[in-house]
């Protein structure tokens, strides 16, 4: 896929663009966005990112329009997993709702910003180096175990680092606002919505980790592990309001997730076998006979889990005592979130 400097320009510029209008639009005057809001919004980013994969279908061949579309969502669902992670850190921080926008635009842009840098890194050691499959593969793997089995949970708020930057930088114990710094008696403090907004950053590195080997094992088109990282994020705080309280029902959507990651680090696996290089693998040469994945079957396995990891866990969580808890649960978590405007938890 033969892409120009200045289709690369154009890019990086509306990206750039679409987070400027984003943010003098939606951002700057604090509110909550209703579900109607929410929903058109959400609709119209989708939209557009179902528009570019045909878009590059069209212009540059079906083979690659398939690699975007299985990589946007494969992307598209590790991101929606992520707003579990964000859904904790405001509810951890009580971070008012007409602020929680301003948080999720920085934390995105953030996002957006490291996995540029990853994209970056693995391009170069792909190009260079072709047992870097090996590698990616490996970790998708461990990275699927421990989406499918790890039961240890950590509050992302009271980290190494967290800890560290209450001991360092003089931390308020009230928000001021949309501010992320204050005065009280003529000392600057940093607010805790400065607090989350660095929680977020650090669990974004987090995430990159997981998904710019995940899609590189879908293409190793950089233009489309970059543009479809960019669609995936782009919508992804007005999904957050729009499916808040639908997160907490999506009990199978981290199984589904493992499954797709060890699927597509056991493809990368077969990748680096068709490809190797390394003089301990059968004397340095490739093995021919394993096949390679087709793109249209990484698509339509993909489409697959997501869709039954959707149904199953909607199913599972409809009515009964469990659908009922997890409702109270996110009615009460919403309103502990909205008492929490002038505090934070200790």
């Amino acid at each position: 896929m033969d892409v120009s400097p200045l289709v690369w320009t154009i890019t990086l510029a509306v990206t750039v663009a679409f987070f400027v209008y984003e943010f003098f639009a939606h951002v700057r005057t604090p509110h909550e966005p209703s579900i109607g809001e929410a929903a058109r919004w959400s609709a119209l980013y989708i939209g557009l990112a179902l528009l570019f994969g045909v878009g590059i279908g069209v212009f540059s061949g079906w083979g690659y329009g398939g690699e975007y579309f299985a990589g946007y969502l494969t992307e598209k669902a590790l991101s929606i997993d992520n707003l579990f992670v964000f859904l904790l850190i405001m509810t951890s921080f009580a971070v008012p709702r007409v602020h929680q926008q301003k948080v999720l635009m920085i934390g995105i842009v953030i996002a957006l910003v490291l996995r540029g840098a990853f994209i970056a890194v693995g391009a170069t050691l792909i190009e260079n180096l072709s047992w870097v499959f090996y590698v990616f593969g490996a970790l998708l793997l461990v990275l699927a175990w421990r989406q499918a089995f790890g039961s240890e949970e950590s509050d992302p708020t009271d980290g190494r680092i967290m800890r560290l930057v209450r001991r360092v930088l003089p931390v308020s114990e009230e928000y001021d606002g949309g501010r992320f710094v204050t005065r009280i008696d003529g000392r600057r403090f940093v607010t805790p919505l400065m607090l989350t907004v660095l929680t977020i950053g650090v669990v974004d590195v987090v995430f990159a980790v997981d998904s710019i080997p995940a899609i590189f094992g879908l293409t190793e088109q950089t233009y489309i592990v970059f543009t479809a990282n960019a669609f995936a994020l782009m919508g992804l705080r007005q999904l957050y309001f729009l499916i808040g309280g639908l997160l907490q029902r999506l009990v199978y959507l981290a199984q589904g997730l493992a499954i797709i990651l060890a699927f597509i680090g056991v493809k990368l696996v077969m990748h680096a076998l068709h490809v190797n290089e390394l003089p301990f693998v059968n004397g340095g040469q490739p093995l021919l006979w394993v096949p390679e994945v087709p793109i249209w079957f990484s698509l339509s396995f993909i489409g697959l889990v997501v869709a039954i990891a959707t149904v199953a866990s909607l199913l599972r969580t409809r009515g009964g005592t469990e659908g009922a808890s997890t409702s109270a649960e996110v009615e009460q978590g919403d309103a502990e979130v909205d008492r929490g405007s002038e505090r934070t938890r200790s």
